[in-house]
């Protein structure tokens, strides 16, 4: 299983990072396996940031293997959603680049990308371009987005990613987060919504 994650894809984030350009194509960067953290298991801390961020997304299931797939056909190779988070370690990811280093130190470390149950498209309206989602940290709202609100929307996320890449059935796409990103500390309660419907409840430890 490969996981894909989509960088710079809402306007509003990328302002507050201070990236002001729109992006020519995707920034496309993936995390291992090991990455994963399921079923709301709390989030440890790693010891080597002191700037760790979350960053929420709707996250897409392949349900299909394909290459070279062309963006009026990329429907057809997910029928399920689900909400996430890329933890960032965001004083790494500055490092890294200001010395033009990869960012995977601060990207893809373990237990950076938190997933919950994954839901059919079809009861959430079928429309990928068109899921309200928001992260509440400690019962406050701190992130709100749609998926309309995307510089690159999914199906061409897919003929993007599909020209260097293989899909798999299972492999996952972060598809990018809106704003409101913020450090996170030990004790934060991190809730997440999809369409109105309660998707993952992880506790900062």
């Amino acid at each position: 299983m490969k996981i894909f994650c989509i960088g710079w894809n809402y306007p509003r984030h990328n302002m507050e990072m201070n990236r002001v350009e729109r992006p020519s194509e995707p920034t496309l960067f993936m995390k291992p396996d090991t990455a994963l953290l399921r079923e709301n298991k709390p989030f440890f801390l790693p010891h080597f940031s002191n700037q760790l961020e979350h960053e929420v997304e709707v996250v897409v299931r392949i349900d299909r293997v394909g290459r070279n797939i062309d963006a009026r056909f990329a429907r057809r190779y997910y029928s399920h959603v689900a909400l996430g988070i890329d933890f960032t370690a965001r004083d790494l990811q500055n490092h890294c680049k200001q010395i033009g280093a990869p960012w995977e130190i601060a990207k893809a470390f373990d237990n950076s990308a938190a997933i919950s149950e994954f839901v059919p498209l079809d009861e959430l309206g079928g429309d990928v371009q068109n899921l309200e989602f928001l992260l509440r940290k400690n019962g406050v709202i701190q992130q709100k987005g749609n998926t309309s609100e995307m510089v690159f929307p999914v199906d061409e996320m897919i003929a993007y990613i599909s020209r260097f890449f293989t899909f798999r059935v299972g492999d996952l796409i972060y598809t990018g987060t809106p704003a409101g990103v913020s450090a996170l500390k030990i004790g934060d309660r991190l809730a997440g919504e999809l369409q109105g419907r309660g998707m993952f409840d992880i506790e900062v430890k």
